[in-house]
Order: C-alpha cells, then structure tokens, then sequence
C-alpha cells in the first residue's frame, strides 16, 4: 500500500525544495513535482509539450486529464512506498478528478494534503528572486496567485471535511519547515 501526501502552497512557498529534501533524506519517499513532470514532457517536444508550454508560459492551469494521467504513471511507477506530489490538486476540477480516481485505487491512500502557508509578498520575493524562466515575471506571478488562491477555499474545504488537510508556515526557515513536514510525513505514513 502506497502513502500519498499532496503538498500544495503558492508558487514560492518553498513546498518543491522542502519535498525535494524531504525524498533526498528518506529512501523510501519518493517525491514529484507537477510543475516538473510538466516541463519534462514540454522538454521532449511532444505534442503534449507543446499543450502543455501554451498553457504554462500563460500561468494557466493544464488540462485536468493531463495533469491526472501524469500524477498517476508517477505513482504507478515508483518503487517508495510513501509519495509526495507538490502542486496538486490547482483546481477543483483536479481535485475531484483524483479524489475519484483514488477511491477506485486499492494501493493509494491519500494520508494528506500539506498546505505550504505563506504569505503573498514572500510568495512574489522568492518567485521573481529565483529568475527560473520565462513564467517568473511579475505578470505569470500575479496571474498564477489568482489560479492559486481562486479555488483554495473550496480545497482547504473539501479536504478538511475528511480531515486530510495540514497546515504548515512557510515563513520560517527551510530548515524548520523541512523538519516540521518530515515529522508530520514519518508520524502520518504507515
């Protein structure tokens, strides 16, 4: 049986980087990133990629279904018992999207979504700061915090309603919100 956590925050919220050390320091989580599996498919040029880059360069949200098959081969394929997928669910559609899905799933069991809280002036620093591409430019910023926060209500809702939904400040320094999610993960995943 696989552990799922979903680790969602505004873009700048530092939930990649906190996964990304998270998977780095346990060997048996696996983490992935929407955003990245995304640009991997833009990077090998597919038709998909091309979809997919119209829509992200636009800090638009990609199709629901595109966005679900890809969650799902990344789980399917992973060795770890215990996944961290950050940047998911962006909608409501992709929410109920998975959530259906999941419920058809015997070998996943979402055990949270982890909220990355911080607040939208950090949020703008640290995108514009980190001059990753094309999408970090104040207009991509401000257009990707209206897709961010537009559903968040309805999200924090939903998964709240089934006590899934965890709250952790992104505020802090990464290596306080590293060991907080880390011991949340660990506590949360058998």
């Amino acid at each position: 049986m696989k552990s799922l956590f979903l680790i969602i925050g505004a873009p700048g919220s530092g939930k990649t980087t906190d996964a990304e050390i998270i998977a780095e320091q346990n060997e048996n989580i696996a983490h992935y990133s929407t955003g990245e599996l995304l640009r991997s498919e833009i990077k090998s040029g597919s038709k998909l990629g091309l979809i997919i880059n119209k829509r992200m360069s636009a800090g638009e949200l990609v199709p629901v279904e595109v966005a679900l098959d890809t969650i799902t081969k990344a789980i399917n394929n992973s060795t770890c018992n215990t996944i961290l997928i950050d940047g998911y669910p962006r909608s409501f559609e992709q929410m109920m999207g998975l959530d259906s899905i999941l419920k058809n799933e015997k070998n996943i069991t979402l055990k949270s979504v982890i909220e990355v809280v911080v607040s939208k002036e950090t949020a703008m620093n640290r995108v514009l700061g980190r001059n990753r591409g094309a999408d970090d430019n104040i207009e991509v910023f401000n257009n990707r915090m209206k897709v961010y926060t537009e559903p968040l209500k309805s999200i924090q809702d939903f998964y709240n309603s089934k006590s899934k939904l965890h709250k952790i400040s992104g505020e802090e320094n990464i290596k306080d919100v590293v060991k907080q999610m880390n011991q949340f993960i660990n506590t949360h995943s058998s």
